[in-house]
């Protein structure tokens, strides 16, 4: 792709697709633009000061939760705080926000898994998003680890998890590529052994079935980075609304330009005029 471009519409959340390597593309209002074949390229954003929540479409002046207005925030079940702390899902309470969305986001099957994205870290998230979630984490590899009934569940062997490894992502550490080699299935047989009395209660509870340790193979994957960044630098388009950079790599959400990183998902909503020029 030689030619320019110039597109302007609504950002949204980077589509991925687990290739070698990972294959990412933009999208910008209706338009989808692969990525990877821009790199070394000059890219700009124009951020026109408006923001639509990615749910109602209403304008609003400040986006919640990557993408929400405020209305939606306080209603919508993705954005309750059992989201971020699956441990505290209330739906078998009756009191979830929108239960059919529960029913098809929370009470399905989801893994319990270890990933290395700038060091071991425990995650989850439901079976159908593996190996999506990894890609969005930039893991360079990830491995399921036990596979159960529902996110409630999920949360609670993450939880136990916690006492022994780590559930956050240094982003800082792995925009430099600055990511320790791991044996993946060593450590989970290294966590199971730990977790093996909590796993023991948590199934007494909520029945032997519900909790499946596997023995399933890990994913390695590698982005799409020409260059990594030696210091950190953030583009926050409410702060500065040009952005502009030669595209060095993507990692995550994230692009790394020549002249700072930028969290495409962090603006989702956001209405950019988005450019792309000759090298």
């Amino acid at each position: 792709m030689s030619k320019t471009m110039d597109v302007t519409g609504r950002l949204r959340k980077m589509p991925a697709v687990a290739a070698d390597p990972v294959a990412y593309t933009i999208a910008v209002g209706d338009t989808r633009i692969p990525l990877n074949e821009l790199i070394g390229r000059p890219l700009r954003f124009d951020f026109d000061g408006i923001i639509r929540c990615i749910h109602c479409d209403r304008t609003t002046k400040k986006s919640f939760n990557q993408g929400f207005c405020y209305p939606c925030f306080r209603k919508l079940a993705v954005c309750d705080s059992c989201i971020m702390s699956p441990e505290k899902c209330h739906y078998h309470l009756g009191t979830c926000r929108e239960p059919e969305w529960g029913e098809t986001h929370c009470m399905v099957g989801h893994v319990v898994y270890l990933a290395n994205s700038s060091g071991l870290k425990v995650g989850i998230t439901r079976a159908s998003q593996v190996p999506t979630r990894w890609i969005d984490q930039g893991a360079v590899d990830a491995i399921p680890m036990v596979r159960v009934a529902t996110r409630y569940i999920a949360g609670l062997v993450e939880v136990a998890c916690k006492a022994h490894v780590a559930d956050r992502t240094n982003w800082r550490a792995m925009l430099k590529g600055d990511v320790p080699e791991l044996d993946l299935a060593e450590e989970r047989r290294r966590i199971l052994g730990l977790i093996a009395g909590d796993l023991k209660a948590l199934r007494e509870t909520h029945c032997q079935e519900s909790i499946r340790e596997v023995d399933e193979q890990g994913l390695a994957l590698r982005y799409p980075v020409e260059a990594w960044p030696e210091k950190i630098k953030t583009h926050n388009l409410d702060k500065t609304p040009e952005v502009e950079g030669v595209l060095e790599g993507i990692k995550g959400q994230y692009l790394i330009l020549d002249t700072g990183v930028i969290n495409i998902r962090k603006f989702t909503g956001y209405e950019v005029r988005f450019r792309v020029a000759e090298s």
